[in-house]
């Protein structure tokens, strides 16, 4: 293509509009000559000034050595530009993946892996740095705000970034398009929510944690000294510490001295932790011997015994059969053709969970699983597991429908509540879980959330809500 000239951006006294018309010009002069389509294929050229001369300014917080670094963003550029909007948001967003996975192996690889892990079984394919690439980008995602690596209101946000990014970028074929200051809204999201966001003391602290476990002996003293990081902590920083130190505790690969270090720890961190997690250890067990994991379950069972905790071990192997299908229904539920594979297995673990009462150990997964896939995609519901779905929701207890209130609020879901589907969902959710909630703290929220007259995606904002979610957490466990 020796007639196409090089775009001159950025070069001192240039005319940037002038530059980008005639690199046009020629390139969709080439397209035409071999018989390409060459109208509608580009984006305004005063959008894409419109970008260009706004994204010094969305730049302005990443630091000069990050800059060097960052491949992706140099293709951003080059996208805007050419006036390919769609590939320009594709790239932004593998620029943010990339980070965010950078962060994580600095961090703690294995510590991490723990928590995106949805099943023993997923847990023993991931290894190294090059094993993250098996994680969806939802799952980096969800178990990096878990951590810290992201905050609930940025959690929000990458929702929004990364729906768009799957409905209208180069990643999938569409016809939808994006304007310039979304598009720049976007740059300022992924900068400053995670490549820029920096580790809060509780990650440094927890960090630090971790090291000492897996490298020096933890004395008493010292156990005892982590005490008031650990009631400082947020309830899902908790679960994230447990679980981590119970996979450090059941790998095969962990020495003596680390298991010790973790039954140190353990007394100071048992009373912080949330009723369902506690029971989910016991359903780990279940399923290492259910995978004939013989010195996992073992070690799984010395987790709970140092903590006087096997009354969480679950009643048989039922519960390690609805944890499966739970995590089977949701990733049919993330994935594609999902209104066509999501009947089959809702009604699967309809008869797994029948009339009997939800094991401790699942309630809380199985509360959330529903919320999540009743509320559908934003491209509409399963209409065949929707009936399902509502009778299974029906025979929730009160306890049952107050976690599944929770999960209504949460920063996990309000990304979903900005659009119609899910939406009229919440809605239909509510005037199933009304009469079920007996809790004054439950009732108090519900009132809070219908009475609230902002968008429902900005729910987890409101600091009344906040407050009445903070005291349902609490006397739920």
């Amino acid at each position: 293509m020796t007639d196409v000239q090089p775009l001159a951006v950025g070069t001192p006294g240039a005319d940037l509009s002038a530059a980008i018309t005639d690199f046009e010009s020629n390139l969709l002069a080439r397209a035409d000559r071999m018989g390409l389509p060459s109208q509608n294929v580009l984006v305004s050229i005063p959008q894409r000034v419109t970008v260009l001369n706004g994204l010094d300014s969305a730049l302005d917080t990443l630091p000069e050595e990050k800059r060097a670094d960052s491949l992706y963003l140099s293709k951003f550029l080059i996208a805007v530009s050419a006036g390919l909007f769609d590939a320009a948001l594709n790239y932004l967003w593998d620029e943010t993946i990339t980070e965010l996975r950078k962060r994580i192996v600095d961090y703690d690889l294995a510590y991490f892996f723990d928590l995106a892990a949805t099943s023993p079984e997923k847990r023993k394919e991931l290894s190294g740095p090059e094993d993250l690439a098996k994680l969806t980008d939802d799952e980096v995602i969800r178990a990096a705000a878990k951590i810290g690596f992201i905050s609930d209101l940025g959690l929000h946000q990458l929702d929004l970034v990364r729906f768009m990014r799957n409905h209208a970028s180069a990643a999938h074929p569409n016809q939808h398009s994006i304007q310039p200051f979304q598009l720049l809204g976007y740059v300022e999201t992924c900068i400053t929510e995670v490549i820029t966001l920096p580790q809060s003391s509780t990650m440094v602290e927890t960090s630090r944690l971790l090291a000492n476990v897996k490298q020096e002996a933890v004395t008493k003293e010292i156990a005892a000294g982590y005490a008031t990081l650990f009631s400082e902590l947020r309830r899902e920083q908790i679960e994230a510490l447990a679980n981590g130190l119970f996979g450090i505790y059941v790998s095969l690969a962990s020495t003596a001295l680390m298991r010790d270090n973790v039954r140190a720890l353990l007394p100071y961190l048992w009373p912080h932790i949330p009723t369902d997690v506690r029971a989910a250890f016991g359903v780990r067990f279940a399923r290492f011997q259910a995978n004939l994991d013989v010195d996992q379950a073992t070690l799984a069972r010395e987790f709970l015994q140092r903590v006087d905790g096997e009354g969480y071990l679950p009643e048989g192997t039922r519960a390690a059969d609805i944890d499966i299908l739970l995590e089977q229904l949701t990733s049919a539920h993330g994935a594609m053709n999902n209104f066509y594979n999501e009947p089959p297995i809702a009604r699967d673990l309809q008869k797994f969970v029948g009339v009997a009462p939800v094991p401790d150990g699942v309630r809380r997964k199985y509360a959330e699983a529903l919320v999540e896939v009743f509320l559908g995609r934003a491209s509409g519901i399963s209409f065949s597991a929707d009936p399902i779905y509502e009778e299974m929701l029906r025979q929730l207890t009160p306890e049952e429908a107050s976690m599944a209130l929770l999960e209504l609020t949460s920063s996990s879901v309000s990304g979903r509540l900005s659009y119609s589907v899910p939406r009229a969902q919440a809605e239909r959710l509510l005037e199933i879980l009304r009469p079920k909630l007996v809790l004054a703290q439950a009732i108090a929220l519900e009132k809070a959330v219908t009475a609230f007259t902002g968008g429902p995606e900005s729910l987890i904002h409101d600091s009344n809500i906040k407050r009445l979610r903070a005291a349902l957490e609490s006397e739920i466990g």
